[in-house]
């Protein structure tokens, strides 16, 4: 079974970000559906972002990270209070790592390993 899951750093701090939420999303004939997400842990991590009998599969994804929580709690003014990394899977039997760097003032993504 296929996995996705996320790591979320502070590139101003050069530490992890911890209590990110996070939501992820598939593309469907209906529009955006809600298939999983969750919260950074201590580590800046969500090892794995599917809800308990969803799956991957060929198409568009989203990911919705809500870093104005994650600003606010540190105290901090931030620039982007959402984060949406939108990407494509064409092999839903492999493992998804999209990882996050932000800053106050701007962030980038990757596909990891």
């Amino acid at each position: 079974m296929s996995t996705i899951s996320t790591h979320v750093l502070d590139t101003s701090l050069g530490t992890p970000a911890e209590g990110v939420p996070l939501i992820l999303e598939a593309n469907t004939d209906d529009g955006w559906q809600v298939i999983g997400g969750g919260t950074t842990n201590d580590d800046g991590r969500v090892r794995d972002l599917l809800n308990e009998g969803e799956s991957l599969d060929v198409g568009m994804y989203r990911m919705t990270f809500e870093t104005g929580v994650y600003f606010e709690m540190n105290d901090t003014k931030g620039f982007y209070p959402v984060v949406k990394v939108v990407f494509e899977i064409q092999h839903p039997d492999e493992h998804y790592h999209v990882p996050l760097l932000l800053s106050p003032y701007g962030y980038s993504t990757y596909r990891g390993s």
